[in-house]
């Protein structure tokens, strides 16, 4: 049974929850005789695939199942917190330097043209900054705007190599839990994405995301060319700065969609995508701050030793001084 979702409108809405709950309590009735629980998952799959699906989606790769994207992140955890240290562990680290520079260069230009898309397929010619609901028709700019949706998905499943570089390097320091929580969780929200919500208010902050990586990934390109190199990367301090605004302006436009009478994008999505920037500002921070603490405390230890060098000379010389007065006493 399809309740389309897409054609609801605000009246029915009560409605279509009481129908969603009778049948989702039915089901787990029905399973819960057999203690067939993953039979359950599997059909509360089904049914939310059944009616939210966007069937576009289903001539693209990896979009049958989300399993297959669940097994690749499984994949990537299993290799950065076990079979990765284990491989590097009596190993000197790679260098990669060449590999590296090559990578983000990749990564600029695929993030640049992404970006473009963005704006040419919807954001800088009839979407609405204030609210865009999906487009789930068969025209040009719609189709346009999936096809980019998964190319976006399928970008976040190249940045896997991010934190495989720093295995490979032994750059453990870089391996924070906010780097492999993003790096876990983006890839299964793009799936989504594709899956359900090609387009519209969902699609704004993957624009944003776009021209962060952009300036992330040619910071990173011009830091493996070599310490030549290092005398231009004065900004780096503001790049959390600037994936900091991002979210900031994620949960903006998501208030403004979530409590707009007139918005037809969906409240449920809205709520999902403030929850998500709400979280990923609050972990920036936290990251933030906690890096400004230590970059503090590092420069007043600066401070210190250099105070104690300039203060040592000095204490010589008046020891120097003494010796050389006495001398001359002695003399006389």
């Amino acid at each position: 049974m399809s309740m389309n979702y897409h054609n609801y409108n605000s009246s029915s809405r009560f409605d279509m929850v009481v129908e969603i709950a009778n049948i989702a309590l039915d089901e787990f009735k029905t399973h819960h005789i057999t203690r067939n629980y993953t039979g359950l998952v599997q059909r509360y799959y089904q049914l939310v695939e059944e009616d939210y699906g966007d069937p576009r989606a289903t001539r693209f790769p990896l979009m049958e199942h989300p399993m297959f994207t669940f097994g690749m992140v499984a994949i990537y955890l299993s290799w950065v917190l076990v079979i990765g240290p284990l491989f590097m562990r009596d190993r000197k680290p790679f260098q990669l330097r060449r590999t590296l520079v090559i990578y983000n260069a990749f990564q600029v230009a695929l993030s640049g043209y992404m970006f473009y898309e963005h704006l040419m397929a919807g954001w800088l010619n009839y979407y609405n900054l204030k609210c865009q609901p999906v487009d789930y028709s068969d025209s040009d700019s719609s189709k346009r705007m999936l096809n980019l949706c998964y190319l976006y998905y399928l970008s976040k499943l190249t940045e896997f190599a991010d934190t495989m570089f720093f295995v490979l390097r032994k750059k453990s320091s870089q391996i924070t839990w906010l780097h492999v929580y993003h790096h876990s969780v983006t890839p299964l929200e793009t799936w989504v994405l594709v899956k359900f919500l090609a387009g519209g208010n969902a699609t704004f902050p993957n624009l944003l995301n776009n021209f962060v990586h952009v300036c992330m990934y040619f910071y990173y390109m011009m830091a493996a060319m070599g310490p030549e190199y290092a005398k231009f990367l004065w900004w780096k301090k503001y790049m959390t700065e600037l994936q900091i605004a991002q979210f900031v302006l994620c949960i903006f436009h998501t208030l403004r969609a979530l409590f707009s009478n007139q918005c037809q994008f969906s409240k449920f999505i809205s709520a999902l995508l403030l929850l998500n920037a709400s979280i990923f500002f609050c972990l920036f921070m936290n990251f933030y701050m906690q890096s400004y603490r230590k970059s503090k405390a590092a420069q007043q230890q600066l401070q210190q030793k250099q105070q104690q060098l300039d203060a040592t000379p000095c204490k010589a010389d008046s020891n120097n001084n003494t010796a050389m007065v006495a001398q001359k006493l002695k003399a006389n």
